[in-house]
């Protein structure tokens, strides 16, 4: 029997994005999959549903949630929306367990099996269902536009009859996905760009964008393509050096995460009092606590003439885009477990399946979650 597969309006403050879209719907119904969907589901990420053309609506979430083998979700799941699923039902999206412990308990308790998008490791083969990273690229675009927008200068060099105008200098926290794009958008944008990570191996990718790597002495290098936690004289080393970048710069777009945890703290108060009037700082990190002391989500601070942004759910204020990437990403996920007569099979020995399942037949499947969620 086809497995029925479906997506929802997404409910969540400002989320425009949506698991489905047209061109994904189609692939899956080409397949013999049946494909429902939320009315209205895809209208916010400019997807109007006249331009789905082969899915069966349902008029409210309830509908479908009670109806689907397996869902397509963008942000988690509410308590009340988990229980309305059939006992055994899958879920695929991003989870956020460590910060929806309850909501991981009724994934357990119903028998949801639920695999979290955040959780794909980061292997050649999973590239193309690496949604962290699509979803990153937009945050790094979005963030130079941000401050671009917010500053009060140009970003480029201008020549012109009233003289010579210099370009701004932008400064880079942070070299993975969303900085790389970062990088690549100020450098179009005609800036002079420095970046920093603690992870040396950044300093060639770095400087193919045509940016200059800005040198500390410490590394920190890390599983997963990600930095570990440095010590305190670590911390104290990087700060002489960077402090001394961050004051000289006109923008600094910060971007530095670890993965279910708070974001490393990396500028002070006292940096942010160095910098220029007029000065700007986006922290993409804002939603995990901030990479600035002053950062605080959803707000713009003004200090001492220097404006700290601290965007949240960057992706979707570009919401066309960042829905279509990340169906692809979700579809590339999904592909391999829908069988020829269009039944799902999950295969347990691939690493894809096995390391981003979440929950799965009443238990907790990734340990440090069950360890968090389980503890006493």
């Amino acid at each position: 029997m086809p497995v029925t597969i479906g997506a929802l309006r997404e409910r969540a403050p400002g989320e425009t994005r949506v698991s489905l879209v047209p061109e994904i719907a189609d692939k899956l119904a080409a397949a013999g999959v049946r494909v429902l969907l939320e009315r209205g589901a895809g209208t916010s990420a400019q997807f109007p549903d006249a331009l789905y053309k082969r899915v069966e609506w349902m008029d409210s979430s309830d509908a479908v949630l009670g109806a689907v083998d397996v869902l397509l979700t963008v942000q988690p799941l509410d308590i009340a929306q988990i229980q309305q699923l059939k006992a055994g039902a899958v879920v695929i999206g991003f989870m956020q367990a460590h910060a929806h412990p309850d909501e991981v308990r009724a994934l357990r308790d119903r028998q949801i099996t639920s695999f979290a998008m955040e959780l794909v490791p980061r292997i050649s083969r999973a590239q193309s269902m690496d949604a962290l990273s699509s979803q990153a690229s937009i945050a790094g675009y979005k963030a130079v536009l941000i401050a671009a927008d917010t500053l009060d200068r140009f970003l480029p060099m201008l020549t012109t009859a009233a003289g010579t105008i210099r370009p701004a200098q932008v400064l880079i926290v942070g070299v993975g996905v969303a900085g790389l794009q970062a990088i690549a958008t100020a450098k179009r944008l005609g800036a002079v760009v420095e970046a920093y990570d603690v992870r040396s191996a950044t300093r060639e990718q770095v400087k193919s964008l045509g940016a200059k790597f800005v040198e500390t002495g410490v590394s920190a290098e890390g599983t997963g393509g990600y930095a570990r936690e440095l010590t305190d004289e670590e911390k104290r080393k990087q700060q002489e050096v960077l402090e001394a970048r961050i004051a000289v710069a006109d923008a600094v777009i910060s971007t530095a995460a670890i993965p279910g945890r708070r974001a490393p703290r990396i500028i002070t108060r006292a940096a942010v009092e160095r910098m220029k009037a007029g000065a700007v700082i986006v922290d993409i990190a804002a939603e995990s606590g901030g990479n600035c002391e002053l950062t605080q989500a959803g707000q713009v601070v003004e200090h001492q003439g220097v404006k700290i942004v601290g965007p949240v759910n960057l992706a979707a204020q570009l919401a066309f885009h960042a829905s279509e990437m990340y169906a692809r990403n979700l579809y590339n996920f999904l592909k391999s477990a829908i069988t020829k007569d269009a039944a799902l099979a999950i295969d347990w020995q691939d690493e894809v399946f096995a390391q981003s399942c979440l929950t799965h037949a009443g238990t907790i499947r990734h340990e440090p979650t069950r360890k968090s969620v389980e503890a006493p």
